[in-house]
């Protein structure tokens, strides 16, 4: 039997920094004991619980206001009332349901909490499902009262609870920043997909694993250079799970198909039967989205269907009305600054405020962005011999100190204030607030077959591209981004950009 080797490390260490390969040597049941890195459970168990805690003082706040707008503020003693002792039996249901249909819906599962956008639409489901049978409750038994927990009790604990999801998110993704609340993982597979996984999880800042080993069906040296050089390895894919428990992992990540046969994962599952590690797939259904992803089992064959990316219909609708709605009100209450920002333009170069540049919407129809001018009048004439100059990558030309750009050019554009006036463009319906960055006709003359599902929405205001780095990505890391969320794209993930978008404005990163 194979020797198990783990690197000496501080268990306090690990999510830190990844385990350190340095002196090796052999596990004995002893050393084991000594080293067996403390569980990363109890933390989520208790990150649980606070949510909890959270969530329940949230919704007995609300209820509690609600009770006080309906008997008013200044006479407590209606308390004391019939009306008022039944409208607090009343408060005493709404808050019971609500806390038990949270739990019900599952929002502080461990597998949502403190990423993605799950967490958010299991509080907003489970808080709109409560109210809607308390409305039928209530509405069978002909209260008339009721109206107040609709009125006040359910946007203000809505809201109050996102509020609340948001601030603990913020607080444990910091905490992740220094190694704490981290999940460890040890990932299996081949070398390439395991470097994949690897490197995808350093890479993303709102990870919640931190991987401490990797077992390879490969031949693997310690001299090797790579992502895996401070990652305890090992190449005996059937001892995954004991390998797994002696590190303390939290879970065995399975990236790809390993060598060993469709049946690993299978065996791998029953393996990890009755152990805290959680088995976890890491999926080669490259930009594909959970939402989009549904298992149907045939006689015990598990068949994964994959929904194929609609452009047309109900959401798309849905998506208008909100540019529609959104772009308006902007238009409305920003046109002072519009007004404003016009005049310090043209006071400090020559030329119009505004700039008009052809562009590619839906379907490679063009259309004229509207952008203030940040740039001097005769750029365009400039650019051939800035060519040789170019620091962008792919198809698109961006210079971190163009000589053209004005002195009030560089604040427009670090804090994308020369993109406002796209709002017209949204309202009139040649962009989308959210969508792929609107390219150049000449970029897309040049873009590959696949690039071009890019066009298959409307360009956006923001997006992916904008809260991810924007002027620093790569062309193929915008090009992966663009393309993910043409086929992924929802409503609430809009309205989580148009969030994000406006974190990005107040601290900006990659605008030049």
């Amino acid at each position: 039997m194979n020797d198990i080797t783990v690197p000496r490390a501080d268990p306090r260490a690990i999510g830190a920094q990844r385990l350190r390969l340095g002196h090796r040597t052999r596990l004995t049941h002893e050393a084991h004991a000594t080293r067996l890195p403390v569980s990363g459970l109890p933390w989520a168990r208790a990150y649980c619980s606070r949510l909890r805690i959270t969530d329940t003082a949230i919704i007995t706040i609300a209820v509690v206001i609600t009770f006080f707008a309906r008997f008013g503020f200044a006479d407590p003693v209606s308390l004391g009332t019939p009306s008022g002792e039944r409208y607090a039996y009343m408060s005493l249901l709404v808050i019971l349901a609500w806390s038990i249909s949270l739990a019900a819906f599952r929002t502080r599962d461990l597998r949502v909490v403190g990423v993605g956008a799950n967490e958010y639409k299991r509080v907003v489901n489970a808080s709109t499902t409560v109210f809607g049978l308390i409305a039928i409750l209530f509405l069978v038994a002909q209260v008339d009262t009721a109206r107040w927990f609709f009125i006040v009790a359910a946007p203000l604990g809505v809201v109050g609870l996102l509020a609340s999801r948001w601030t603990w998110r913020k607080w444990i993704i910091a905490q992740r920043r220094f190694g704490h609340y981290l999940s460890r993982v040890v990932v299996v597979g081949s070398r390439a997909d395991v470097e994949k996984v690897v490197r995808q999880i350093d890479k993303s800042s709102g990870a919640a694993y931190a991987v401490v080993g990797a077992v390879l069906d490969e031949e693997y040296s310690e001299s090797d250079n790579g992502i895996l050089r401070n990652l305890s390895v090992m190449r005996d894919l059937n001892r995954v799970a004991e390998y797994a428990t002696m590190l303390g992992a939290d879970g065995v990540v399975v990236a790809g198909q390993p060598a060993t046969g469709s049946d690993f994962i299978h065996d791998l599952a029953w393996e990890l039967e009755g152990k805290t590690v959680e088995l976890i797939l890491a999926t080669s259904l490259a930009n594909v989205a959970g939402p989009r992803i549904h298992f149907r089992p045939v006689d015990g064959l598990p068949l994964l269907h994959v929904e194929i990316p609609q452009f047309e219909g109900g959401k798309h609708l849905l998506k208008r009305v909100l540019d529609v709605a959104v772009s308006a009100t902007a238009l409305i209450a920003l046109s002072p600054l519009f007004l404003l920002l016009s005049v310090i333009i043209k006071a400090d170069s020559d030329g119009k405020a505004f700039f008009s540049q052809e562009r590619v919407g839906r379907g490679g129809r063009t259309f004229h962005i509207l952008k203030f001018r940040s740039m001097v009048a005769s750029a365009p004439d400039q650019l051939a011999e800035l060519m040789s100059k170019n620091e962008g990558s792919g198809l698109l030309f961006k210079m971190k100190n163009d000589p053209r750009v004005t002195r009030i050019g560089k604040t427009l554009r670090k804090y994308s204030l020369d993109e406002f006036p796209q709002l017209w463009n949204v309202l009139v319906g040649d962009m989308s607030l959210v969508g792929p960055r609107p390219p150049l006709p000449h970029e897309v003359d040049g873009y590959e077959d696949h690039v071009r599902r890019r066009l298959y929405i409307k360009p956006g205001l923001t997006g992916m591209w904008q809260v991810n780095g924007r002027s620093a990505l790569s062309w193929e890391e915008s090009v992966r981004l663009d393309l993910y969320y043409v086929e992924n794209w929802s409503v609430v993930g809009d309205l989580m950009i148009m969030w994000r978008t406006v974190r990005v404005l107040i601290n900006p990163v990659g605008a030049y």
